[in-house]
Formats: structure tokens, C-alpha cells, sequence
């Protein structure tokens, strides 16, 4: 769905385009007016998108208009990139011809330069502009573009800076409640229930305790709520209780209308003879108010309605139901929270069950009762879908009815679109329009699937939706747009690390379904059941492509698709497939590629045609266990940011010229176990964040030249290297001032490090060890350290005590090690694992300074442990 990529994608567009191509090729090709035209009717097109976003989803003309604008758009960010990339090409052979050992310190490209020729000089720059080619696509971007700005009035779109824009009817709640439509919810019942009775603690002197419901719309927030406002024991307990459907916007004036006694209604309009009439109405008495839908993230409307509500007595409290976990810590909740999930299976059927049979005689119920259990898969557990369905399925009479709804998409049903379909699109209109893009992204990932958080971070910021702002980190933007579509409810079934970090998630099928909704024109899953069936795709709105279980026929495939008709695709991802090769002319096919995953296949080579990817971002080849090498041509990617080769356990080398990859800011090679080092050129890369291993080499690489292996020193490079790596082999290093080259404490981003130290003589690692270790020191910001296979007798480096962020603490196999430092003294120490040593005591020196956050400690395998 073009709408939600439009309004970042033409803000983006206009400064970029300005700064990029008038401030540098309209100094040779003269198309000044070309793009001056080109950002007006960007900014005249930006002013009306709120409105074309919001009525696109019922007029079919407003959805062709805004296709049509993201497909200009998407070719002028092209445009964009190309000359990007012949910057970056300039660079290269800049650096190329000052000598091997010029190292690059890349960060975003700016175009404030006064002239190209200064920089690269005018015959290198030219060889881009003397043949016209980005003058030609501009004039005819700007032609099309123009047309598109004239196509508008027809529309009569109202502009965001009007108040005319018609915004969604939200749907208005009461506390009446039918309790013989409601199955399930016992147990979340008795322990809401439970909160609002009991006992009062210490923190309810700062006012009523806070309560949330959280979830995602449709779940069944309001009928739990409904049916413990009308509980008889909740009813007795509270001598004042009020409902308010708060809904957006929030009005504090007429929330206090409803809580205020009709006598004591202010006759002024002023919000402070409102909240005074609050503070008294519910003064000195115990109450429970509901606040039933609430949006609002604004602490400075909810503050006044906070503080009148503070004089109700002990034991007061406060209600809500929100889908979005911000508004809950904004209003104050702490610990008192329901989250809640989908109906299981059963309840769920109940639900539907009720309504589809309702007076239906018993041998037609059990006709179509088998169907119905169909049907009901398609709710996915979700309350309002059963029973929407339920509803519309009472009057369906035949079986081929029955059958119809079974075999339709849930959102091709009228009842299902306007009543559950709506809910979700108020979630979305919610959303900033970057996060949009970021949301509708996930249509492309097959149902049920579990993201890795960073894995689609990363993802994102291939496709240029992290946006930086006042130079921060894409990858911390990432993260808190991940954060806030968790907050709303768009993703569950969460899995965490050990530092209690969100790792992976999935999303509710309902959701991936409205998701997949709103992208039906640009997002497409192909599920294929024959390997070398020929299928071709001539869908040109198609940006999005995701191949699930692909299937072997005789023991070797290929991608069994032609994409030369798919000139927009920007993602192609494989799932559950034994893929072996891609041909050469397939990839030529894939010119504007940003982002290309074949993890957990079977590839065995890359054709050299991947080199002539220009816009390519994002490679997976994780878990491709046949691949031994990487073509050299890789190395022509110069906007690559993102490389996953971990656990390609053939694979033995990299190219050489990997340094030419100077935009690469993540690599990862974890458990390529044949990968013995990591070439010199790699030093070049000066912006790396992500390294997530490096093995240590003694002495030559085998064929290879000395002076080709990036040794341990080589790490000081890294500055800017963050998240976690592991290094191992440290055994293998004899002098440490190879180790002190490293640099680790100037790495303060660097937050988990994990020192291996297998490898060498153990009778020399006796004392080069414990050396090692000491000239191996971390920055102070350290969290989480792990040290194994250690030959040094105590695990005492004189930097360990300064760490005083470090949380967690691993000692595995330090079989030496006869006793502990004092460890009590890391105050902020929580998680303390020790494993394979052979400590005789763990005394008082261990407990000195008593780390009062410590609060899981594992001891094991350590057999001459004779007191602690």
C-alpha cells in the first residue's frame, strides 16, 4: 500500500534530491529548472497525502493515484541512488591510487562540496554525466511527476493544513454488558477482579492505583472490563463508579461531565472549575473509574484529571483499556498490568458457535458444524472475529454459503472489513507515517513466522525507511519504532535474552492479514510446490517478494521464477527452500534490489552478475552450508550495509577487496567454522558497528601472503563497533601487545565481549594468559562479559572492578582458576555463571562489597569446591 510510504518517501525525496542533484549535476547538465519543478510538486502533492492515505482505502481511483506517485517517487530515489553510488565509486579509486594501505572513514555522504571537480576531479565525475542519462530520467520523472500534481485537483483532496480532513468514527462503549455472549476469560476475570479489591499498598499515597488492560483492537479489552465493573463483589466495594469512553481525541472536560454529580456541573466552560468539581465530587471517597479506549500519549492532558482525582480515599482506582502499552506508563502503571491474549481455540468456536446457531435447528446445526470449526481458524482467537463471523454465518442457510465463507479471504467479507477491519485502521492511522512504512514491511514475511528484532531492523534500514535525525543512530531509530509497534500490539509471542531484551516476536494473523491488506499492491508470497516449475511475474507494482517452500526436484533447483517484468522489486526473500544456485541473467533481472535474503538454503555459488546490484544493501546467505566462497565482484557493492554469512560452515575465504565495501556496517561470520580469518582489507571499513566474531591467526594464513590477515591489533580500527562479539583463539597470542593494539577500552558502545582463549601451548598460556587478559580491557560500559577456556590461575584482571555496569558475568572452563576475585564488589553484577573450575573455596572476599542487585548465581563442575 503506496500511501504509507509516500509522505516520508517525498520528504526524503525533496531535500535529498535537491541537495544531491541541483547542488552537484546541475553544475554540468543545466536542469536546474527540471528539479526545481520536480521538489515543488513534491511539496504541492505532500500537502494533500493525509487526506488521499485515508480515502484510498475505499475509492480505487485515490489508490491508482498514489501507485502511480510511488512509482515515480521509487525511480527518482534511483536516480538519487545511482549518483550516490558513483560518488562512492570516486572514493574507492581515490583511495585505491593512494595506496593499499589508505584507510576510509565513510559515513553518510554529504554534497556540501562547492564543486565536484575540486573532490574527484572533472574527468572522473563526468564519465557520469557526459552521456545525460540522469539529466534524461530526471526530465521524464518530472514530466510524469507533473501529471500526477495536475491529477490531484480532481480529487478535491483537503490539505493538512485545513481542518476538512474527515477522521475514522472511533466506536463508543457503555458499561452494559450481555453476560451470556461471553465465553471465556475466567481467569482474567478473577485476577482483574483480584486488583481492584485488594489490599492497598505504600505507592497509592501518590493517588488511585492505575490499572490497564492492554491489547490489540478486537481482542476483548472492554467486555473484561465490562464485566468486572458489573461484578456484584466490585459494585459493593466502591461507593462511586463511573464509565467514560474516552476514545481520541482526549477531553477532559467531558470526562469530568461524567464523573461529576449533575448538580455540581461548573456553569463556566474553564478546565479548572471542571477539575475542581471532580476533585470534590469523588473527594474522601472510594471510587473506580473506567476509562475505556484510551489514545492519548500527552501527559500534559491526562496531568489536571490526575490531580483532581487525587483526593478520592485509599483503595481508589483507576481502569483503563488501551492497545497501546505507552499510555498505560504514561497514566502511571507500574507492575498492575493485564496483558491480554488471544481466546483459545475453544472458547473461541463457543463464541461463534452461540451466534451461527442461534435457533437453528440440531441437525442442521451439526451439518455445518464441521465447516464452522473451519471458519473459526480463520478468527485466530481473536473475540470480535468469531463473532462477526458467527453473526454473519447465522444467516447463511445452504452448505455451498457456508463453503464460500470457508473459502474466502477473511478480509474480502463485507462484515469482517467494516467491523474488525476498521478497528485495526484506527491502531494504524495511529502510527507516525514512518512507522507506516516499517509496519506494512512485514507483509512480505510468511504467516506465523518469528522476526528476529535486529534481523529486521536491519531489513528497515536496507530499504532507507530509518530516516537520521540530528545524527542519530538508524539503528537506535530502528529500535524504537520496533518498540513503540510492540507497545501497540501489532507484535506478541515474545521471546527474550538473557538481559530480559526483546530477541524475536511474532504478529497476531489477524494483523498479518490487515497487513498484508494494506500491501496487496506492493508486497507478494508465492508459496511454490514445484522446483524448476517456470513461473513468471509481470506484477510492476510488486517492490516485496517472499518464495516459501520451495521444494527440490531430483536433488538441485533454481529459483523457478523470471523477474524481467518486475522492474520495482526491492525485496526478494526465500523461506523453507533448498534453493542451490541463482543464474547470472536471473540477477540482472533485479536492478533495483535493496534487499536480498537466501538464509537456510542450499546455495552453493553466487553468480559475479550480484556485482552489478548498485542498490543492494541487505545479503543473507546465513546457513547456506554448501558455500565456499564469495564471487570478487561482492566487492563492486558499494552501498552494502548489512552482510550475514554466519554458519556457512563451508565457506573458507572472503575476497580480498572486501575494504571496497566501505558502506558495510554489520558483518557477521559466527560458526564459519573453515573461515580462518578475516582479510586485511576489511580494515578499511572504519564504520563497522556489527562484528560479531573474530578468530585469531598465529602466524601465516596458510597460501596467503602475511600481510593479507587482519590480526588482533587490527580491532582498534573499529571505533564505532557495538552490540556484541566474541573473540576467540586467544591462546593462540604470544606477545600481548598485539592484544593492548586492540584498543577495546575506546570501544564504548561495545556492551557484551566474549574472550575465548583456546588455542597454543597450555604450559606457555600459564603466564601469557593472565597478560592477555590484562591488556584486553573492555570500556566501563560493559554489561556482559564471558571468559572461557582460560589458563591463568585466578580470573583477576586489574580492570575488572571498574566495570561497574557489568550485569552479567560467565567463567566457563578456566580449569587453573583455584580462586575468585571479589566479586561482590560490581555492584551492578545481577546474573553470575561459573562452570568447569576448580575453586577450592568461594569465602568472604567473594561477598566483599555485597552486589545487591545479584539475584541468579549457577555453580557447576566446580569438584573441589570445599566451602562457600
Amino acid at each position: 500500500m503506496a500511501d504509507a510510504l509516500i509522505s516520508v518517501l517525498l520528504e526524503q525525496l525533496a531535500s535529498l534530491t535537491y541537495e544531491l542533484i541541483k547542488g552537484q549535476v546541475t553544475l554540468v547538465l543545466d536542469v536546474e529548472k527540471d528539479v526545481a519543478e520536480f521538489i515543488n510538486n513534491l511539496r504541492a502533492i505532500q500537502a494533500v497525502l493525509e487526506d488521499a492515505e485515508k480515502r484510498q482505502v475505499k475509492e480505487a481511483v485515490v489508490r491508482d493515484w498514489l501507485d502511480k506517485l510511488k512509482d515515480v517517487s521509487y525511480k527518482m530515489d534511483n536516480v538519487v541512488d545511482e549518483w550516490n553510488t558513483e560518488i562512492l565509486k570516486q572514493q574507492v579509486e581515490k583511495q585505491e591510487n593512494e595506496g593499499e594501505n589508505a584507510l576510509v572513514n565513510k559515513r553518510k555522504v554529504r554534497f556540501s562540496i562547492p564543486s565536484p571537480c575540486k573532490c574527484f576531479g572533472f574527468g572522473q565525475v563526468s564519465r557520469v554525466i557526459v552521456n545525460r542519462a540522469i539529466a534524461l530520467k530526471i526530465k521524464e520523472l518530472n514530466s510524469r511527476l507533473t501529471s500526477i500534481a495536475e491529477e490531484r485537483t480532481r480529487y478535491h483532496f483537503q490539505s493538512t493544513t485545513t481542518s476538512g480532513i474527515e477522521q475514522p468514527e472511533r466506536p463508543k462503549s457503555s458499561s452494559l454488558v450481555d453476560v451470556s455472549n461471553i465465553f471465556g476469560r475466567e481467569d482474567e476475570k478473577e485476577t482483574l477482579i483480584s486488583m481492584l479489591l485488594g489490599k492497598s499498598s505504600g505507592k497509592e499515597g501518590r493517588g488511585p492505583l492505575v490499572i490497564p488492560i492492554i491489547g490489540m483492537g478486537g481482542i476483548g479489552k472492554t467486555t473484561l472490563a465490562q464485566l468486572a465493573y458489573n461484578n456484584e463483589h466490585v459494585k459493593a466495594h466502591f461507593q462511586k463508579r463511573k464509565w467514560v469512553c474516552v476514545s481520541d481525541p482526549f477531553d477532559g472536560i467531558k470526562i469530568a461531565k461524567t464523573i461529576i454529580d449533575k448538580n455540581d456541573t461548573p456553569t463556566s466552560d474553564e478546565l479548572e472549575d471542571f477539575m475542581q468539581s471532580v476533585s470534590k465530587s469523588v473527594g474522601g471517597k472510594r471510587f473506580l473509574l473506567v476509562l475505556d479506549d484510551m489514545w492519548t500519549e500527552d501527559d500534559t492532558k491526562w496531568e489536571p484529571l490526575r490531580l483532581a482525582l487525587m483526593s478520592g480515599a485509599e483503595g481508589s482506582r483507576i481502569l483503563v483499556t488501551t492497545r497501546n502499552e505507552s499510555v498505560a506508563r504514561m497514566m502511571g502503571a507500574t507492575t498492575q498490568i493485564i496483558h491480554l491474549e488471544k481466546l483459545n481455540d475453544q472458547h473461541c468456536f463457543s463464541l461463534f458457535y452461540h451466534l451461527a446457531f442461534l435457533n437453528r435447528e440440531k441437525d442442521k446445526s451439526d451439518l455445518f458444524e464441521v465447516i464452522g470449526k473451519e471458519i473459526v481458524e480463520k478468527c485466530k482467537g481473536s473475540p470480535l472475529a468469531a463473532k462477526t463471523l458467527g453473526s454473519l454465518m447465522w444467516n447463511k442457510k445452504t452448505t455451498k454459503e457456508w463453503c464460500d465463507v470457508l473459502e474466502s479471504e477473511i478480509w474480502d467479507l463485507e462484515e469482517v472489513e467494516k467491523k474488525i477491519f476498521h478497528l485495526l485502521l484506527l491502531s494504524y492511522y495511529d502510527l507516525g507515517s514512518e512507522i507506516k512504512r516499517c509496519l506494512i514491511f512485514c507483509a512480505c514475511f510468511p504467516q506465523d513466522y518469528e522476526f528476529d528484532k535486529n534481523t529486521l531492523i536491519e531489513m528497515w534500514m536496507s530499504q532507507n525507511y530509518l530516516n537520521s535525525k540530528k545524527n542519530k543512530e538508524r539503528r537506535t531509530i530502528g529500535q524504537n519504532y520496533f518498540d513503540n509497534l510492540v507497545t501497540r500490539s501489532f507484535f506478541q509471542d515474545f521471546k527474550l535474552d538473557v538481559k530480559g531484551n526483546i530477541e524475536t516476536c511474532k504478529m497476531h494473523d489477524i494483523v498479518h492479514e490487515f497487513v498484508k491488506f494494506l500491501a496487496r499492491n506492493e508486497s507478494l508470497i508465492i508459496e511454490a510446490d514445484g522446483a524448476n516449475r517456470s513461473t513468471e511475474l509481470s506484477i510492476d507494482k510488486v517492490c516485496h517478494l517472499s518464495l516459501v517452500s520451495v521444494e527440490t526436484v531430483e536433488g538441485r533447483i533454481s529459483v523457478p521464477i523470471s523477474f524481467h517484468k518486475c522492474t520495482n522489486l526491492r525485496t526478494l526473500t526465500t523461506y523453507n527452500s533448498e534453493i542451490t544456485t541463482m543464474g547470472g541473467d536471473l540477477v540482472l533481472q533485479l536492478k533495483c534490489l535493496r534487499t536480498l535474503n537466501l538464509s537456510d538454503s542450499e546455495v552453493d555459488e553466487l553468480p559475479k552478475e550480484i556485482g552489478e546490484l548498485l542498490h543492494l544493501r541487505y545479503i543473507d546467505l546465513s546457513h547456506n552450508n554448501s558455500l565456499e566462497e564469495l564471487p570478487d565482484a561482492m566487492c563492486n557493492l558499494f552501498n552494502l550495509e548489512t552482510l550475514h554469512i554466519e554458519y556457512c560452515e563451508s565457506l573458507t575465504k572472503l575476497p580480498k577487496a572486501m575494504g571496497k565495501l566501505i558502506n558495510l556496517k554489520h558483518l557477521y561470520v559466527a560458526e564459519c567454522d573453515e573461515l580462518k580469518y578475516l582479510p586485511k582489507g576489511i580494515g578499511r571499513i572504519r564504520g563497522l558497528r556489527i562484528l560479531d566474531r573474530y578468530t585469531v591467526v598465529c602466524g601465516g594464513g596458510g597460501d596467503d601472503d602475511d600481510n593479507e590477515i587482519l590480526r588482533l591489533g587490527d580491532l582498534a580500527i573499529f571505533d564505532q563497533l557495538q552490540g556484541k562479539i566474541v573473540i576467540r583463539d586467544l591462546g593462540e597470542v604470544i606477545d600481548a601487545s598485539e592484544a593492548q593494539k586492540a584498543q577495546l577500552e575506546k570501544k564504548k558502545h561495545l556492551l557484551d565481549l566474549v574472550l575465548d582463549f583456546g588455542g597454543g601451548e597450555e604450559e606457555r598460556r600459564r603466564k601469557s594468559d593472565v597478560e592477555v587478559l590484562n591488556a584486553l580491557q573492555p570500556h566501563q560500559n560493559l554489561e556482559y562479559l564471558g571468559i572461557s577456556d582460560y589458563e591463568g590461575t585466578t580470573v583477576s584482571p586489574k580492570w575488572l572492578m571498574s566495570l561497574h555496569h557489568l550485569r552479567f558475568l560467565t567463567l566457563m572452563s578456566c580449569m587453573n582458576c583455584e580462586c575468585l576475585p571479589p566479586l561482590g564488589r560490581l555492584q551492578s553484577l545481577e546474573v553470575l555463571r561459573i562452570e568447569g573450575m576448580r575453586v577450592e573455596k568461594v569465602g568472604i572476599e567473594f561477598l566483599v562489597g555485597r552486589s545487591a542487585r545479584l539475584h541468579g548465581r549457577r555453580l557447576s563442575s566446580c569438584n573441589n569446591a570445599a566451602s562457600f
